[in-house]
């Protein structure tokens, strides 16, 4: 039985048309980095709950959910809503696989996000566990308009911190935004633009890829892994890209 804490509600951020992001304060059960956990709110006499992926790393004692609106949604309307000082149902325990002691090794690693599937690697990325296991760690983030590109104090703090360690490629596909690429990833990743601009080879030899957003984004990413040689990451067959469809 899925044990519920009280969590507070410390911090809104309103990023763009729909897409928010909040702080909170719960007791929580220690988690690894690139796990969920579950919010609810009682709704109508019933506890309406929804998996979220954590933005915070371990370490920190605030948590934090990124989250659209979803419209006519049953919880994510009423999250939206909240304010700080008011409560919300946490789970205690965080869930998912998708996390780093689940990958093999790799020389390098390509975190493929859209829309607020960016929360996960942000977590991971904070983590120093991360920076031991790779040389170099790749972020895709693809967003529609320049506004939905959020998180840039984070992703700068990183830049600076891991210098060519790290990259960060955003690319936007309804609007021109300078340091971006223009339309989706599949098509960067097919013309080359995408290893052209980040300077970084993605191939079976020294990639892993960390697929996470939107299904049709994770089916068109994987099948043109595959044609390059690249297969899907299980457990009794390790791979070269993992997937995890976003909450």
């Amino acid at each position: 039985m899925e044990k519920w804490l009280e969590g507070t509600i410390v911090e809104k951020r309103h990023w763009a048309d729909k897409l928010y992001s909040i702080r909170l304060k719960a007791p929580v059960d220690k988690f690894t980095a690139g796990q969920f956990t579950r919010l609810a709110l009682e709704i109508d006499g019933e506890r309406v709950a929804r998996p979220y992926s954590f933005v915070n790393p371990p370490q920190d004692e605030m948590l934090e959910i990124h989250f659209n609106e979803v419209e006519n949604g049953p919880l994510s309307p009423r999250l939206a809503a909240l304010e700080p000082g008011d409560r919300v149902w946490v789970s205690a325990r965080a869930n998912g696989f998708f996390t780093l002691d689940q990958l093999p090794g790799s020389e390098n690693l390509w975190m493929i996000a859209t829309g607020t599937a960016l929360g996960v690697y942000l977590s991971i990325l904070r983590t120093e566990h991360s920076w031991r296991r790779y040389r170099q760690m790749v972020l895709v983030h693809n967003v529609r308009y320049k506004d939905q590109l959020s998180y840039s104090e984070e992703i700068d703090n990183l830049k600076q911190r891991y210098g060519e360690r790290f990259i960060y490629q955003p690319i936007t596909s309804q609007e021109r935004v300078d340091g971006a690429l223009q339309g989706r990833i599949l098509a960067a990743l097919e013309d080359g633009r995408l290893e052209s601009h980040t300077g970084v080879v993605l191939t079976p030899e020294k990639s892993h890829v960390m697929l996470c957003g939107n299904m049709g984004m994770i089916r068109e990413v994987s099948a043109a892994l595959e044609a390059r040689g690249m297969r899907k990451h299980r457990k009794r067959e390790p791979g070269h890209f993992t997937t995890e469809k976003y909450h």
